[in-house]
């Protein structure tokens, strides 16, 4: 008499928490090392002044100018024709806010002139232009 030992197949399993916990691990990499590319970013490199102050301001708006002259307010990619609006706009809230124009070092005078004559357009009338020391 021979005895059939019968065993039962156990069903096959997926380790699902490891491959969760792996799957989150990469995620977080992938989100920590990442590089935000906004309009903020434009490649600025302010000209060299050897009289430049510190451009300390409080509660200041910023116009940056890249070196293929196009414009940033407050780190937002606007268009030339959409400026002299955006100015307005701030002129309604704050009139003696100051401007502050950040434009790369090759970036064309034209620009620079530009920004300039749609601040005063606009109203505002306290505008510097940044440099670094």
């Amino acid at each position: 008499m021979s005895l059939l030992v019968t065993r039962r197949r156990r069903r096959p399993e997926l380790p699902l928490v490891p491959l969760i916990d792996v799957l989150v691990m990469l995620v977080l990499f992938a989100y920590v090392t990442m590089q935000a590319r906004t309009a903020a970013s434009l490649n600025i490199t302010l000209p060299k002044a050897e009289t430049a102050g510190k451009n300390a301001f409080k509660g200041s708006i910023t116009i940056g100018i890249d070196a293929q002259g196009r414009l940033a307010f407050n780190g937002r990619e606007v268009a030339d024709n959409q400026l002299l609006d955006v100015l307005r706009q701030v002129k309604n809230i704050d009139r003696e806010i100051p401007v502050l124009i950040r434009a790369d070092e090759t970036a064309q005078l034209k620009k620079a002139t530009f920004v300039m004559d749609v601040c005063r357009k606009a109203g505002l009338h306290k505008f510097s232009l940044l440099v670094r020391e």
